[in-house]
Parts: structure tokens; C-alpha cells; sequence
């Protein structure tokens, strides 16, 4: 609904596993996230984590490695808190 969210954070994790069809839906992810943010003209981040295993996605989750989605987040925010100020508001919008 237009209007209704200033912003966007997309998290998941893409676990390639034994099965091919991994690199696909890793892309399929990467381009449906890009359609959103282009088709709403609204900020949408990337925080989906593409990885071997199981391991290497709790690293990159809040482990030794950080926190991918908290990332994605903070980036969603600090682009939302951008638009507002280069952007004025829509009449018509909601407050």
C-alpha cells in the first residue's frame, strides 16, 4: 500500500546445501527484492545471506562475523531518514 511504510528490510538466508537449485533462488530473491523496491519507489534492503552451510549462516547472523540483518536494517532506516529530508511529504499521504 503506497504510503504506508517509509522503508523496507529483507532478511532470510539462502543455504546452498546439496541441491542445485540454490543459485537460483539466491537470484530470484536478489531480483523480487530489486522489483519491490523499484515497482513502490521505496528504499528496500538486502539482507539475505547466501551461504554453504548451516555454520556460515549463524556467523553472519549475529555471530563472529556480525549481524547481516541488523545491517540490512540500519541501512533501511538511515536511507528512509535520508528521503524525508531530500523529499517533501505527499499531500495526500497519511501522517
Amino acid at each position: 500500500e503506497p504510503g504506508r511504510y517509509d522503508a523496507i528490510a529483507c532478511c532470510g538466508a539462502v543455504i546452498r546445501g546439496e541441491t542445485p537449485p540454490f543459485d537460483f533462488v539466491a537470484g530470484e530473491a536478489a531480483r523480487g527484492i530489486a522489483d519491490v523496491g523499484r515497482d513502490y519507489d521505496l528504499p528496500v534492503t538486502f539482507g539475505v545471506i547466501t551461504s554453504d552451510n548451516v555454520q556460515q549462516a549463524q556467523a553472519r547472523s549475529g555471530g563472529a562475523v556480525g549481524n547481516k540483518g541488523r545491517d540490512a536494517m540500519l541501512a533501511a532506516i538511515e536511507m528512509a531518514t535520508l528521503r524525508a529530508l531530500i523529499e517533501p511529504p505527499d499531500e495526500g499521504a497519511p501522517a
